[in-house]
């Protein structure tokens, strides 16, 4: 059986693309006009594309203003995909690690730092959240775009659609439980019936969400 396409919709125009075609057409998508007329102010910032290591299925795509400190940039990301019990986190750019706050006293460089000074187009870098059971991150800077100015906020101008995963007990129903213990074998996805009569019991169950740290840690969406 042929794997379903992941697609998202533009927060820009409100088309929906494939994941391929959502880069492309964000290389020429135009700003939103404003229903009033008048003319908004905008600022550069870098167009970025957000995967996971390992799923594909999950992606988005920011607008960062160049300004804005990597600790804003984590915070969104822990914001939208990760945060689930406030772990370490850390970028890997250009060969040096970024560390967040609360690990400044390993002696490594925090997240004040600002993106104009580390990014420019067409560089790959590494974002890891949690450094016991690690979401790592891969992403990409696609270009500097001109954003509607929002006070220096990350703005997301795309997501992936929830992939639909069916339940790996019976196979009928959508799947809306994580066995975090039995997701480690690749068979941990429940409907909410077989979740109710799973060995493991339900308090090893979490929440199906659209994040690639779905069934990890604590993690609840």
């Amino acid at each position: 059986m042929s794997k379903p396409k992941s697609s998202g919709t533009c927060n820009l125009c409100g088309k929906t693309f494939g994941r391929a075609a959502m880069t492309r057409h964000l290389g020429t998508c135009s700003l939103l006009p404003d229903p009033a007329g008048s003319v908004r102010e905008t600022e550069p910032g870098f167009h970025l594309l957000v995967q996971p290591r390992y799923n594909k299925d999950y992606w988005m795509h920011l607008a960062a203003p160049v300004e804005a400190p990597l600790s804003r940039l984590d915070a969104f990301l822990r914001d939208i995909w990760l945060e689930c019990c406030g772990h370490l986190s850390a970028f890997t750019i250009d060969g040096t690690q970024y560390v967040s706050q609360d690990a400044r006293e390993l002696g490594d460089r925090g997240m004040g730092a600002r993106l104009r000074r580390l990014l420019q187009p067409g560089m790959l870098f590494t974002y890891e959240y949690d450094f016991g059971s690690t979401t790592e991150l891969h992403l990409k800077v696609l270009a500097v775009r001109e954003q509607i100015a929002k006070g220096g906020a990350i703005e997301l101008l795309a997501r992936n659609d929830e992939p639909a995963v069916t339940c790996q007990r019976c196979g009928g129903r959508p799947a809306t439980q994580i066995c975090s213990e039995c997701d480690c074998r690749g068979d941990g996805w429940m409907c909410q019936p077989c979740a109710e009569e799973h060995e493991c019991g339900t308090e090893m169950c979490l929440p199906v969400g659209n994040s690639p740290r779905a069934g990890v840690c604590g993690y609840c969406g």
